[in-house]
């Protein structure tokens, strides 16, 4: 007589799956400098909710920095140190453990207030501004794997400071800035992070803003706070899909009037942290990206601080 039992337990098992505990997404929030020059990185676990966990020291305090991440590796470049000299150093951790960063090469030239984007191999720096307080309309890019110097990828539409960038596994998603004149734009524009070339017009932000955070799973961008005319503070959250072109849409509420605070992602749940609420702070709020709403409490920071930077080996840019 056959034995069916083997073939039962198999399909009792499959038509069971549905039931099974879904494995927690363990992806890594990390944090990068910022507030008085400060060389702290924290990290995070994005599906969780709590307070941040000291990481290790940055190879020097610096604020203003940009970053970028692989699926393994966090790399941030630029900014400026202690002394108020503007950096063109590009430094690196692996996400995955804890420890000190480590030199990865240099920038085309000393640059602060990039906006940055990123696929699983590849990290490009838009923008910024050069020691002659002299915007840049400058984008480079590294091989997240390697090391070594940055290479120039084209150029942005226009010469800015103060971008945010974010993505997904082919295109890159950079929102408005600030020029020279401390004029702020609501232009957001898009790259083949692929491929090298000059940026191209995506549409318009609901508001004009520098400074702000941006986040992104696979589909969607979404942007939060920022600078505004009259150095005014945003608490507006809007967003777009990645794939293709058009005006931002409303979100939602950041919970306070916030600039210069980072923004980073996993598949579904974006998180701000830091940033200058009429000081700085060191709150990190949450939203799950494939809704729309306010940003809910995360946790705190290890210390208050603004124009510091985030990654995470979870962002849309891996998918």
């Amino acid at each position: 007589m056959p034995n069916y039992q083997g073939v039962w337990s198999l399909t009792t098992q499959m038509q069971n799956a549905s039931a099974w505990p879904e494995q927690p997404d363990l992806s890594r929030a990390l944090f990068f400098g910022g507030g008085n020059r400060t060389n702290v990185i924290d990290y995070v676990v994005i599906g969780t909710l709590g307070n941040a966990t000291d990481f290790g020291d940055l190879t020097e305090g610096v604020d203003y920095t940009s970053s970028v991440a692989s699926s393994t590796r966090g790399v941030t470049a630029g900014g400026t140190n202690a002394s108020s000299q503007t950096v063109n150093t590009i430094q690196y951790v692996t996400i995955a453990s804890t420890g000190n960063s480590t030199d990865f090469g240099d920038l085309l030239q000393t640059t602060y207030g990039m906006g940055g984007c990123s696929s699983s191999t590849r990290g490009v720096f838009a923008g910024g501004i050069v020691p002659t307080d002299t915007p840049i309309n400058v984008m480079q890019y590294i091989t997240i794997a390697s090391t070594g110097n940055s290479t120039d990828f084209g150029d942005i539409l226009n010469a800015r400071e103060g971008l945010a960038g974010c993505g997904s596994s082919t295109r890159g998603i950079f929102f408005g800035g600030r020029d020279a004149s401390y004029s702020y734009y609501n232009v957001i524009q898009y790259i083949t992070i692929g491929s090298t070339g000059n940026s191209t017009d995506f549409g318009d932000m609901t508001g004009y803003a520098g400074f702000t955070g941006a986040l992104s799973n696979s589909t969607r961008a979404v942007r939060g706070g920022g600078f505004k005319a009259g150095g005014n503070r945003s608490n507006v959250m809007d967003y777009v899909t990645i794939a293709s072109t058009g005006n931002a849409t409303d979100f939602g509420d950041l919970l306070a009037l916030n600039g210069m605070l980072a923004g980073t992602a996993n598949s579904t749940r974006g998180v701000f942290g830091g940033g200058d609420t009429g000081s700085a702070t060191n709150v990190m709020q949450y939203i799950e990206i494939a809704s729309t709403g306010n940003a809910t409490d995360f946790g705190d920071l290890t210390t208050s601080r603004s124009t510091l930077s985030a990654c995470s080996n979870g962002h849309g840019g891996l998918s």
